[in-house]
């Protein structure tokens, strides 16, 4: 399962051109004629948040519709230039020397398409950490990032689109150094790995794996939040979920994806523009 790409290669190349010539300040504000435009021609994606919105039970409206374009232009803003300018960003981390002391053990952190989760690992410069995704990104935009001169060479992205066999591998060599393996928990690429928990009061598909991944290794599970709060300004908050290896692997795994969309779905209500997961998430077959 894959979403369609917004953007193109020379628009993102344009506006970091900006950013490198005028600073941050000038490139947050364009963002909202860049959403206006989106706003006037992404009618798929106002569709799916329409759904989105009434199954939260929000309001929706044009207004609600160009903010949440816009917190997502301004993530994808922050996807490039945290990687260029980490010092420039200030992640305000709840509990921070207990999210440290579990992140330093390594094990599977459960992301989900929220907030600030495309800069997650630049929040983190002395982490391993590699993230699990189904690296979609237009050529153009793949390239412009893969060029751009990063601060911190520990980021590593395991990409879906290479293959079972290569990313077993990636994730079995990352946990056994200790590493850090970030997956995505709000979308399973296969259907294989969905499974259904209660979200919002309906039943809605989860990616079973990481869950899976964790019982099997015993490896320490996290989920965690990357919430926007202002320019350049996450808040992060985590969860610890532990499960009993000596109850039987299907009842653990749904108890643990249970509590982490519990978890999620807090973060939901209290960020609805946040979540960027485009498409009518609640449906089970989903076509995109």
């Amino acid at each position: 399962m894959s979403t369609k790409q917004r953007g193109s290669g020379w628009s993102i190349k344009l506006v970091f051109t900006f950013y490198r010539l005028f600073g941050y300040t000038f490139i947050y504000y364009l963002m909202y004629p860049v959403t206006f435009f989106y706003f006037l021609v992404a009618g798929n994606v106002k569709e799916a948040l329409k759904d989105y919105y009434a199954h939260i039970n929000r309001p929706f409206n044009n207004r609600v519709y160009f903010e949440h374009l816009r917190h997502f232009a301004i993530t994808m803003c922050d996807r490039f230039v945290s990687k260029v300018s980490p010092q420039d960003y200030t992640f305000e981390i709840a509990n921070k020397e207990a999210l440290m002391n579990h992140l330093h053990q390594g094990g599977i952190l459960l992301l989900s398409h929220f907030g600030g989760w495309a800069s997650a690992g630049n929040c983190f410069s002395d982490l391993k950490i590699n993230i699990v995704m189904q690296e979609s990104l237009i050529a153009p935009i793949k390239c412009i990032e893969d060029n751009l001169e990063t601060k911190n060479p520990h980021l590593n992205i395991i990409d879906l689109s290479k293959g079972g066999v290569y990313v077993t591998m990636k994730i079995a060599s990352a946990l056994l150094n200790n590493e850090i393996v970030a997956m995505m928990a709000d979308r399973a690429t296969e259907a294989k790995n969905r499974e259904f928990v209660t979200f919002f009061g309906e039943k809605a598909a989860f990616n079973k794996n990481p869950f899976s991944i964790a019982y099997k290794t015993e490896k320490p599970l996290m989920g965690i939040a990357f919430s926007y709060q202002k320019p350049q300004h996450y808040r992060i908050e985590f969860i610890e979920i532990v499960m009993n290896k000596n109850n039987h692997a299907e009842v653990e795994i749904h108890k643990a994806m249970q509590i982490y969309a519990d978890f999620f779905a807090s973060h939901v209500r209290a960020y609805p523009h946040q979540w960027f997961n485009l498409y009518p998430f609640w449906k089970e077959e989903v076509s995109l």
